[in-house]
């Protein structure tokens, strides 16, 4: 298994090992990754052994520093050379991210079957790259069939998402993290970095929300914005009361999307999946900085079916927002709308799909 970065595109490979393990509890499954992305420390939490390299991605501002990056692409790739000869696996699956590229392409001069899985309505430069030596590309949207030329190749599978997703319940997961069962829970996020302009509005909902009774704020502010927001509310002299919750990152993920009333959050397809998933109704607010305008066209999708609300990024005004939340507040039976539309839109079979197309491919 080979994809990283971000947890967009190592939780789907996390995903589609879980279910061979399933399968087959004494298969030997390597994950291999980047050296400075989040999987050294998420594989590694699901029991699985991880291989790192050194590969990072090019720097379209300063063409100079590129020159490292080539070179660590080079010493990438023979280090993938050694790992797939030393590991000698059956078949490779890449999820995306800048380890994935190295390890997938190897494989295929090494005539090894390789599997790949696109998670965005827009793919990425190197999975279209990789498409003619794949055996199968997955995808996790059907409009992103339109931008692959081998039409037979492909499987519209949905995004891969963990067991722990697929049967929310929201009294047990309010229980575990200590919420009470009959306030509104506001979830927001955006990603495991974070965003800047969700952050931004959502400080002005805490300002607003700050100890009412009956309204719950978990905001998973991300790495790099965490502890800047801590210190913006200590220089304004106010204190987070009770009733908000401001972490770094949201490691049980499961239990805070079925414990929420109402997400607001970017829509990744990782995130986009686990949402929908979960059943939970979302304010989805796609990054305008991504390939193709994807996370837009990932909403897009829940939106038009009825589970979600887009708010763009140019459009995105703190208070505009916090009308939203207050009006879906105020309409329990809107919400619960949203939320059966939300769950039909979910992914469920995807691990299982994939599956059964790589282990049929592969026994052919």
């Amino acid at each position: 298994m080979t994809g990283g970065g971000t947890g967009g595109h190592i939780y789907p490979a996390i995903a589609i090992a879980d279910e061979i393990k399933k399968r087959y509890p004494d298969a030997d499954i390597l994950f291999v990754g980047a050296e400075r992305g989040l999987e050294k420390k998420l594989v590694p939490q699901r029991g699985y052994p991880i291989r790192l390299i050194p590969v990072t991605g090019f720097d379209r501002k300063n063409l100079l520093k590129n020159v490292k990056v080539i070179r660590k692409l080079m010493a990438g790739n023979r280090l993938a050379g050694k790992i797939i000869a030393d590991f000698r696996p059956d078949f490779v699956v890449g999820t995306g991210g800048y380890a994935s590229a190295p390890i997938v392409r190897t494989a295929q001069r090494m005539k090894i079957p390789t599997y790949i899985h696109e998670q965005n309505a827009y793919p990425g430069v190197s999975n279209k790259l990789l498409e003619k030596g794949s055996r199968k590309v997955f995808l996790g949207f059907a409009k992103a069939a339109e931008h692959f030329r081998m039409q037979e190749k492909l499987v519209v599978s949905g995004n891969p998402v963990r067991d722990e997703f697929m049967e929310p319940d929201r009294k047990k997961a309010r229980e575990k993290l200590g919420l009470p069962q009959e306030d509104f829970v506001l979830l927001a996020f955006g990603g495991s970095q974070g965003a800047g302009r969700i952050n931004k509005a959502m400080i002005s909902a805490i300002r607003r929300y700050n100890g009412q009774e009956g309204m719950r704020i978990c905001l998973g502010a991300g790495s790099y914005y965490h502890a800047a927001i801590l210190e913006s509310f200590r220089e304004e002299g106010l204190v987070p009361a009770g009733n908000i919750s401001i972490m770094e990152y949201i490691d049980d993920m499961a239990s805070y999307l079925a414990a929420a009333d109402l997400v607001v959050s970017r829509s990744g397809a990782l995130t986009v999946a686990e949402t929908t998933v979960s059943g939970t109704p979302a304010v989805f607010i796609p990054s305008p900085m991504v390939t193709g305008n994807h996370q837009y066209y990932n909403a897009l999708a829940v939106a038009e079916a009825g589970g979600a609300i887009i708010i763009e990024e140019k459009e995105l005004e703190d208070e505009r927002l916090i009308e939203r939340i207050e009006e879906l507040k105020a309409d329990p039976e809107t919400l619960r709308e949203m939320a059966a539309k939300s769950r039909a839109c979910g992914p469920v079979k995807a691990s299982e799909m994939i599956c059964d197309s790589i282990l049929e491919d592969y026994a052919g």
